[in-house]
């Protein structure tokens, strides 16, 4: 289900859902900010991706009062651990890529009216920021490590977007690295 704000929202008008679940994790959003789950966009699933194989899509976007598009992955890996065997700095890279070719399509051609006026609301940003929400066990044990540095991550994913964001960030739970939403 998508639950997102629309920016006549960010004007003072009656304001929808601000909470997004994406793999048993509850993430919490100003409640001026627009959000959704952008891998269940009817227009991401039905069409878009029907393009060719492997067309990817990140877990959520968001759009804040500072019209910054913010891109969001979720990964957690405290009970599985991760068997796919692209990197994960690709991955996200790929995701990234993906979403972002799909935004000027959705704009136009969504069969959805909240997916289309999202899309062009987002079509105004004036910043792009890229986030992994990477959950890892928070000790070593011999059956669930934590095997991914952050900070490894990070500095791969930085170097592959580094056109889309200089600056990504990969935070979890119990360090959100200064970001205006918190998860549960």
């Amino acid at each position: 289900m998508n639950h997102w704000l629309s920016l006549t929202d960010f004007l003072g008008s009656e304001v929808m859902m601000n909470q997004c679940d994406v793999d048993g994790l509850s993430f919490s959003f100003p409640e001026n900010w627009k959000i959704a789950r952008y891998d269940d966009w009817a227009f991401y699933r039905n069409q878009f991706s029907r393009m060719w194989n492997e067309i990817k899509a990140v877990d959520m976007i968001a759009l804040d009062l500072s019209l910054t598009f913010w891109l969001i992955e979720v990964k957690d890996y405290r009970i599985n651990r991760r068997t796919k065997p692209t990197s994960l700095p690709d991955e996200v890279a790929r995701k990234v890529y993906d979403t972002l070719a799909a935004i000027l399509p959705a704009k136009i051609n969504a069969a959805s009216a909240e997916e289309k006026q999202m899309a062009t609301d987002i079509s105004s940003a004036q910043k792009i920021r890229v986030v992994l929400h990477l959950e890892q066990p928070r000790q070593d044990s011999k059956l669930f490590r934590r095997a991914i540095d952050p900070a490894d991550v990070q500095q791969k994913i930085r170097k592959l977007l580094h056109p889309v964001d200089a600056h990504p960030k990969v935070v979890e739970k119990r360090d959100m690295r200064g970001l205006a939403w918190s998860v549960d």
